[in-house]
């Protein structure tokens, strides 16, 4: 310690505390963790915990906001339980599997396939497009 000019006691001082910084940004974060479950009532879960935490100025991995709440803080998101599903019924009508991977046409009108595509635009709106080929063409 000589070399540097400062005392034994300073430098070990120094070397204890030089993490304080990251200790008190660590249990900021770890309150703004604790603000925003219990405001939830501990419904999110460390994924959207990341997101809000973001929102407020934070930006931390979802590895380490898993870390803090399940390890160090002991909080868990409330698992909802699902809704029943429905049971599928019986349809309608069944129709037979006339092409069973043969693609091949021989004539004109014999074959023909059909697609629907939905287009969701940005402005909320739905459109339809419905292809139609024949195979004898193709």
């Amino acid at each position: 310690m000589q070399r540097l000019g400062i005392c034994p006691n300073a430098y070990y001082n120094y070397r204890k505390h030089r993490k304080a910084d990251y200790y008190a940004q660590k249990e900021k974060v770890k309150e703004q963790i604790e603000e925003i479950y219990h405001s939830h009532n501990g419904v999110d879960g460390y994924r959207s915990m990341t997101v809000y935490l973001e929102r407020r100025g934070y930006s931390y991995s979802q590895t380490t906001i898993h870390k803090y709440m399940n390890g160090e803080l002991g909080l868990h998101s409330i698992v909802r339980p699902k809704r029943p599903g429905t049971k599928p019924g019986k349809p309608h009508k069944v129709f037979d599997n006339k092409l069973n991977q043969d693609f091949h046409a021989d004539k004109p009108n014999q074959k023909w396939c059909t697609d629907f595509t939905y287009l969701f635009l940005r402005n909320g709106d739905v459109r339809y497009n419905c292809a139609i080929i024949d195979l004898y063409g193709k």
